[in-house]
């Protein structure tokens, strides 16, 4: 595991197994994210990038996940147009270190998840939600835009419709609702973060590469032209597919000796 963990003041870092719980540690300020705390994910993620690690797991300490954008020092730092797109474009590097540093990032979610609360979220691979938690984009009630990748993960989660009624109206998402239209995956009774652990155990029994492929691929196949999709789907599974672990994978398979969960 890289050892060179930066330091941290918005965040703590423990260890369950291979299994790495970063928890969002501003709970005073309700977890809102201001310009140190987004340039502190940067670096955290970065390091992951580089961990031994199997899987991720992001919780928060306190009873809201993520307020969103610091809009108290927004408000103090009386940042220019120029000063705010840099800031955005901070949010947006931070995010796309979360989405492919290479692990599985599954978030185990609580109360609110707003704003740029929910455009962090977006950045994780599979979204866990507890039964006080819920969704929305209050920017349009604010005077604001947002700012953090919105317009391209929220929106491709739930569809551009569904995401201008959110900013235009305050719409919450919660429950079974919110699974419904893609804000999260899992939406449980009792603990997001015991059902965030579980499934990150599953997810680091996979090969390394091949999560890779899963968290990084995916996403951007997804931007590319059908034709250049194709290809770039064929490279990624002609790497993967022959990699070490596959080859011993599909020889238990062959023999039937592979775990029950490799069979169906």
């Amino acid at each position: 595991m890289a050892d060179d963990l930066p330091p941290l003041h918005f965040t703590r870092v423990e260890r369950d197994g291979n299994i790495l719980v970063v928890t969002l540690d501003r709970a005073d300020k309700r977890n809102a994210l201001s310009a140190a705390f987004i340039e502190e994910l940067c670096a955290l993620f970065e390091w992951v990038r580089r961990s031994d690690a199997g899987a991720v797991v992001i919780r928060a300490e306190g009873s809201v996940f993520c307020a969103g954008l610091d809009l108290v020092e927004h408000h103090l730092e009386d940042r220019s147009a120029s000063d705010f797109m840099h800031i955005c474009r901070r949010w947006h590097a931070a995010f796309d270190a979360i989405q492919h540093c290479g692990k599985p990032v599954i978030g185990a979610l609580n109360g609110a998840v707003v704003g740029g609360g929910l455009e962090l979220a977006s950045s994780f691979h599979i979204r866990v939600a507890d039964p006080t938690t819920y969704f929305a984009l209050p920017e349009g009630q604010r005077g604001i835009f947002t700012g953090g990748g919105a317009t391209v993960r929220v929106a491709r989660l739930v569809g551009e419709a569904r995401m201008v009624d959110m900013m235009l109206t305050g719409r919450v998402y919660a429950g079974d609702e919110a699974v419904a239209v893609g804000l999260c995956q899992y939406s449980v009774a009792g603990s997001s973060l015991d059902k965030a652990l579980e499934i990150a155990r599953k997810a680091a029994e996979n090969p390394p590469l091949s999560n890779f492929a899963i968290t990084s691929g995916i996403a951007h196949i997804g931007n590319m032209p059908a034709n250049d999709a194709f290809f770039a789907e064929a490279f990624i599974a002609g790497v993967t597919n022959t990699q070490p672990a596959s080859v011993e994978r599909l020889a238990a398979f062959m023999n039937k000796t592979a775990p029950k969960t490799l069979k169906s």
